[in-house]
C-alpha cells in the first residue's frame, strides 16, 4: 500500500496553508490532500492518523520569552488528526475537505466528507483552560503549530492503516490512542509519509 500527497512532498516542508500556526499568526489550517493505492485484499476500512513526533515534553517552555527549546529536549507525540471507519473503497481525501480555516472554542465531531469518523485531536488538551476563547473539544484536523522558540524542525507523520473490520465501534469523541488500541489484531497493511514544519527563525 502506498500513500502520497499533492500538498507536500515526502520529507519536505508542509506549506503554511495546511498549518494552524504561521510566522505572522494563524495559518490556513486546511487539511492536506492525501491519496493511496494498492490496498490489500480483504480491506474493510481505513484508519488515518497524523502525529507530530517532535512535540516538547515540557509544555511550559513553548513560547516562553528568552528561552529556546534545544534540539535534544525530550520529545513526545502530539495528535493532529484521527479518522476511523473510512469505507474500503476510499482512495483519496481532498485538500480542505475536513478543515479549511481556524476554529476557536473547539470543533464538533463530524464525518469526513469522503467517509469516516473524526476523533479528538490533542489541541483539546493544549487549549484546555485557555482564557482567550480557544478552549474546547477539537475534533478532526488541526494542523502544525510548533513552538516558535523550538530549535527542532518538527515531523508530521501521516499514517494510513488498512483494517479487516468495517468499524472499530468507538464512541463519538474517541482519541487516537483508543483507535490504536482497538486496531490491535486487525491491521492488514500500513503506509505513511511525513512532512516537516517549523516556526523558528525567519
Amino acid at each position: 500500500m502506498k500513500l502520497r500527497s499533492d500538498s507536500f512532498q515526502h520529507g519536505q516542508p508542509i506549506p503554511a496553508t495546511h498549518a494552524l500556526g504561521a510566522r505572522d499568526g494563524f495559518g490556513g489550517n486546511r487539511n492536506p490532500h492525501l491519496a493511496w493505492h494498492d490496498a490489500p485484499a480483504g480491506t474493510a476500512s481505513f484508519v488515518l492518523l497524523c502525529i507530530d513526533t517532535d512535540a516538547p515534553t515540557d509544555a511550559s517552555l513553548a513560547g516562553k520569552d528568552g528561552v529556546q527549546i534545544p534540539v535534544e529536549h525530550p520529545r513526545g507525540d502530539f495528535v493532529h488528526w484521527a479518522v476511523i471507519d473510512m469505507p474500503a473503497d476510499t482512495r483519496e481525501i481532498a485538500a480542505g475537505s475536513a478543515a479549511d480555516g481556524v476554529t476557536k472554542g473547539g470543533k464538533p465531531a463530524a464525518a469526513l466528507p469522503e467517509g469516516g469518523r473524526q476523533g479528538l485531536n490533542d489541541y483539546t488538551g493544549w487549549f484546555a483552560g485557555d482564557t482567550s476563547g480557544m478552549a474546547g473539544d477539537y475534533h478532526g484536523y488541526d494542523g502544525p503549530y510548533p513552538p516558535p522558540n523550538d530549535l527542532r524542525v518538527h515531523r508530521y507523520f501521516f499514517r494510513l492503516f488498512a483494517l479487516d473490520v468495517a468499524s472499530l465501534g468507538l464512541a463519538e469523541s474517541f482519541t487516537a490512542g483508543e483507535a490504536l488500541q482497538a486496531m490491535q489484531g486487525h491491521v492488514l497493511a500500513e503506509a505513511s509519509l511525513y512532512g516537516t514544519y517549523s516556526l523558528h527563525g525567519g
